[in-house]
C-alpha cells in the first residue's frame, strides 16, 4: 500500500489496477473497471516548482510536454508520447541539453503546474463573489442561530470579495446593499412565479440611466452594464459589512401567515433562480458562489418538493421507488436547468440545509454536483456541524479548503484507451472525439469537463475502456506502456489562471501468465472507492437495480479470478495480501449508508453520496469502513477491529466514520468518570486516559470538511447506537456463546463478517 500512497503524493492519482490488462477481454475479466481517482488541485510536494511560463503543447493532439516525451537534443525536436508527432522546440528552449533540462522534463516532475506571468493583469482579476440566499421561514430561535453564524463569517470574508444578499419566504427579497447609506431598499418578487432574466433586468432597473443594447446577451460591464448598477447589489465586503450586519440584525421570521395545518410557503426554487440570473447579468465567468441557507422544504412555486398541507408527508425512498412523489421530477427538471445555466456562467451553488425535516437536497443534488458546490447537512443552524463548516470555508491558513474556480479538466491517453465517463463534481463540455468510448458512465461522451468550483480534496473518478482486441506477439519491449495525461486549467485563489499537468505511465500485460502481475499492482482501497461510487451511481440511474446482488457478484468473480484454490474446496481458498482486505471493504460497503437506504431520508442519502463522490480515496475509505482506535491503561492508542468484540468495560473507543466521530466509554470507565476520579491528583493517569481520545477526536474535527458530528457516549447509553451500528455483529442476541465479561452483544439479524467470508469462499471455488 505504501507505494500507492507515494504515487498519490507525487501525482494525486490512485488506480485500482496499476498494472493494466492489455486487451478488452482481459479488462472485462478483471471485474473492477480500469479506472483512476484523481484529485486535480491536491497540494504538490514543496520541492515541486511553479513554472512562470506557458506549457509547450503538441501541435497534433494538444498534450503537454512531459517526462515521457522522447527528446532529440541535437535537432531540438520532441516526440509526443501520445500521438508520436514530432514537434520543434521554440527559440527560448535553445539551450536545453542532457545536463540542462527544463523542469517539465525532470523524471520526478510527472505532475507540474504552470502560472504564466501577467496572463491576467492585477487590475483585471475578478474578485470572488459570495451571494447569500437566506431562508426566513423558520422559528425565531433558528433565525437567531443563522444570524450569529453569518455575522461570524462576514468578518472573515476578504475585504476585496464581493457580497450580495437575498432573503426569501413566500416572496423573494433582493437587498440593494449599495443604497444602504440612504435607506434600506429591497426588490420583491412573487415566489410563486417563474422569473426570467429579462424580468430581473427590467424590475431591478439596470437600464434606467442608459439604454439597453439592442442585440446580444447582457452580461457584465463589457456588455453594457455600468459598474455603478452592479454595485447596487454586489459590493466589496469592506464597503458593505456595516449594511450587511444591519440587515442581518433586523432579520425576522417571514411575516406571511401560516395556518396551523399547513407548512410555511417557501419559494426556494424562485430565490435560487433569481440569484443565478443576477450573477449571470452582473459577473459572468467570475468565481461566484451562491450560498443557500435552507431551513425547510420548498413548498411555493417552481422547485416545490411537497404541498403546503401537513397531511401530505414529504417523499421517502419508497415513494421514489414507486414513482409516487408527484413533485420530484418537476423539481429535478428545474434544478437541471439551473445547473446548466450556472455551468454556462461559471458559478457555483453551495447548500447549507439545517432542519429536522427534509429540505430538498435530493432534488438540488444535480445542481450542486454539476457546479462543484459544497453541501452541509445538519439538524439546526445552532449545531457545530453548520457553524464550524461555514467558518472553514472563509478561513485561511493550514486547514483552508483552497477554494478555486473556473476549472476545465481535459484528458489524453494512448490510442488503445478510451474514456467512458467521470463520476464526480463536474459537468460535460461535450467535446467529442476518438478518445470517447461508445459506453458512457456518469458525465460521458466527452474528453473535457467544466469544474466551476473545486478545492484541495475535490476528486474525480475516471472510468476507462481498453479497446485493444488482439493479443500482441511481443511483450516487454518499449511499447508495453499506456500513457495518461490529465490537464486542469483553473483560477487559483490568488486570481491568476494556472494549468496543472499530470502525466502517468502504467505498464500493460497480456497472456495467460499475467495474473500475478495484475495482483502485484492492485490497490484495494482505490478499488473499494470505485465500487462505492459505481454502486451509488447505478442505484440512482438504473431501475430495478439490486446493489447487494451486484456487489456480491462482483466480489465473487474477483475472488474466483484472482484467488488461489482447488476447485470445490473452500478450505483451500487463499487470497494474496494484495487482495485480502477487499472482502472486508465490500462487507462494510454493503452495510453502509450509501447502499442501505432504510432509515435514511432521500436528502440524507443524497448528501452522503455527494460527499463521497467528491472526496479523495483516504476520506472515502473512512466513509465505507470506519476506523476504530482503542485506549486502555496498559496500552496507548492502538487500532482495534471494527467488531463488537472490541468493546470492553475498561476501554475507551474512538470511532471515525467521517460524518460522525464517536468517543465511547466502557461501563467501568464511565462509572469512574461519573465518580470524578479524574479530578483527584492520585488518578492523574486516568485523567490522561480520558483526555487522549478527546484530543485525537478534536484533531480529526479540525481538519475535516464538512465538520463531523462529535458524539461522546457511554456503554449501554442511548447514543452508543452511533458506534454499535458500524460494528461487525460477531456476537448477537442469537449467539450461542455469552459475551466476554464487560463486553456487549448487538441486537441485529445481520450476518457477521465470518459468515459472509465463509459463503464467499464456498461460492468463489465453484466458479
Amino acid at each position: 500500500m505504501t507505494e500507492f500512497l507515494d504515487l498519490e503524493t507525487q501525482d494525486a492519482v490512485r488506480m485500482p489496477w496499476n498494472v493494466i490488462p492489455g486487451t478488452k477481454q482481459e479488462a472485462a475479466q478483471c471485474v473492477i473497471p480500469i479506472s483512476a481517482i484523481y484529485t486535480p488541485i491536491k497540494p504538490l510536494p514543496e520541492s515541486t516548482p511553479l513554472l512562470p511560463y506557458s506549457p509547450l503543447r503538441c501541435r497534433n493532439c494538444r498534450s503537454v510536454l512531459n517526462p515521457f516525451s522522447i527528446v532529440d537534443f541535437s535537432t531540438k525536436i520532441w516526440i509526443c508520447s501520445f500521438c508520436l508527432h514530432r514537434n520543434h522546440f521554440p527559440q527560448h528552449y535553445h539551450s536545453i541539453s542532457d545536463d540542462n533540462l527544463p523542469a517539465e522534463l525532470f523524471p520526478h516532475y510527472t505532475t507540474i503546474e504552470y502560472e504564466p506571468r501577467n496572463e491576467i493583469p492585477t487590475s483585471q482579476i475578478t474578485p470572488r463573489v459570495f451571494f447569500f440566499v437566506v431562508d426566513t421561514c423558520m422559528i425565531e430561535e433558528e433565525i437567531g442561530f443563522l444570524r450569529s453564524g453569518l455575522s461570524r463569517v462576514i468578518g472573515e470574508i476578504g475585504g476585496e470579495c464581493f457580497v450580495g444578499l437575498i432573503t426569501f419566504g413566500r416572496y423573494v427579497c433582493v437587498h440593494e446593499l449599495g443604497f444602504f447609506g440612504r435607506m434600506n431598499k429591497v426588490y420583491v418578487f412573487n415566489g410563486g412565479k417563474d422569473i426570467s432574466k429579462d424580468q430581473v433586468l427590467e424590475q431591478m432597473g439596470f437600464f434606467l440611466k442608459k439604454p439597453r443594447p439592442a442585440t446580444g446577451v447582457v452580461a457584465g460591464v463589457r456588455d453594457g452594464l455600468s459598474q455603478e448598477s452592479i454595485n447596487r447589489f454586489l459590493l466589496p465586503a469592506a464597503d458593505c459589512e456595516f449594511a450587511l450586519n444591519l440587515v442581518l440584525d433586523e432579520l425576522q421570521k417571514d411575516p406571511w401567515p401560516v395556518p396551523a395545518d399547513q407548512r410555511a410557503p417557501r419559494a426556494t426554487g424562485t430565490a435560487l433562480t433569481i440569484a443565478a440570473h443576477l450573477l449571470g447579468v452582473c459577473v459572468p465567468g467570475s468565481g461566484a458562489r451562491i450560498m443557500a441557507f435552507l431551513g425547510g422544504p420548498a413548498t411555493e412555486g417552481p422547485g416545490s418538493i411537497v404541498s403546503k398541507s401537513l397531511s401530505e408527508p414529504i417523499r421517502s425512498h419508497k415513494d421514489l421507488d414507486k414513482d409516487a412523489a408527484p413533485f420530484f421530477h418537476k423539481a429535478v427538471k428545474l434544478y437541471e436547468g439551473l445547473a446548466k445555466q450556472l455551468v454556462h456562467q461559471g458559478h457555483v451553488l453551495d447548500v447549507f440545509a439545517c432542519a429536522l425535516d427534509q429540505v430538498g437536497v435530493a432534488e438540488l443534488k444535480v445542481a450542486v454536483e454539476k457546479t462543484g458546490g459544497l453541501v452541509v447537512l445538519a439538524e439546526s443552524f445552532g449545531h457545530s456541524v453548520f457553524k464550524d463548516s461555514l467558518l472553514r470555508i472563509f478561513q485561511s491558513g493550514e486547514n483552508d479548503l483552497g477554494l478555486s474556480s473556473n476549472g476545465i479538466f481535459e484528458v489524453n491517453f494512448s490510442k488503445d484507451i478510451k474514456i467512458q465517463g467521470v463520476l464526480g463534481p463536474c459537468a460535460s463540455l461535450e467535446k467529442k472525439g476518438p478518445l470517447c468510448s461508445d459506453t458512457t458512465i456518469g458525465q460521458g461522451g466527452t474528453t473535457a469537463w467544466k469544474m466551476c468550483g473545486l478545492d484541495k480534496s475535490t476528486s474525480l473518478c475516471l472510468i476507462f475502456d481498453i479497446v485493444k482486441k488482439e493479443t500482441p506477439d511481443v511483450i516487454g519491449q518499449a511499447n508495453d506502456q499506456f500513457y495518461f495525461q490529465f490537464l486542469t486549467y483553473y483560477q487559483h485563489s490568488n486570481g491568476q489562471m494556472r494549468l496543472r499537468a499530470t502525466t502517468l505511465s502504467r505498464r500493460w500485460v497480456t497472456g495467460p501468465g499475467n495474473v500475478q502481475d495484475l495482483i502485484a499492482g492492485f490497490d484495494q482501497e482505490a478499488a473499494a472507492v470505485v465500487m462505492g461510487r459505481l454502486v451509488s451511481f447505478k442505484m440512482e440511474t438504473e431501475a430495478e437495480f439490486d446493489p447487494i446482488r451486484w456487489l456480491d457478484k462482483t466480489l465473487i468473480h474477483l475472488c474466483s479470478r484472482f484467488g488461489d484454490y482447488q476447485k470445490d474446496s473452500p478450505s483451500s481458498f487463499v487470497l494474496s495480501p494484495r487482495l485480502s482486505i477487499i472482502p472486508q471493504f465490500v462487507f462494510n460497503l454493503r452495510r453502509s449508508q450509501f447502499v442501505q437506504v432504510f432509515n435514511n431520508s432521500p436528502d440524507e442519502t443524497a448528501y452522503f453520496r455527494m460527499v463521497m463522490n467528491r472526496e479523495n480515496v483516504a476520506n472515502s475509505v473512512v466513509m465505507i469502513q470506519p476506523s476504530l482506535i482503542s485506549y486502555a491503561f496498559n496500552s496507548g492508542a492502538e487500532p482495534a477491529l471494527l467488531d463488537v468484540a472490541s468493546i470492553a468495560a475498561d476501554r475507551i473507543l474512538l470511532l471515525d466514520s467521517y460524518f460522525t466521530v464517536v468517543v465511547f466509554h466502557g461501563s467501568t470507565i464511565a462509572q469512574w468518570r461519573k465518580a470524578g476520579y479524574q479530578n483527584e491528583p492520585e488518578h492523574k493517569v486516568f485523567a490522561q486516559l480520558l483526555q487522549a481520545p478527546l484530543d485525537d477526536a478534536e484533531a480529526i474535527v479540525k481538519e475535516r470538511f464538512p465538520v463531523p458530528r462529535l458524539v461522546i457516549c457511554d456503554q449501554h447509553g442511548s447514543q452508543a447506537r452511533f458506534l454499535l451500528a458500524k460494528l461487525n455483529p460477531s456476537a448477537t442476541y442469537n449467539s450461542d456463546a455469552p459475551p466476554m465479561p464487560g463486553g456487549d452483544v448487538l441486537f441485529t439479524d445481520d450476518v457477521s463478517f465470518e459468515i459472509f467470508l465463509d459463503h464467499l469462499q464456498r461460492l468463489a471455488v465453484q466458479q
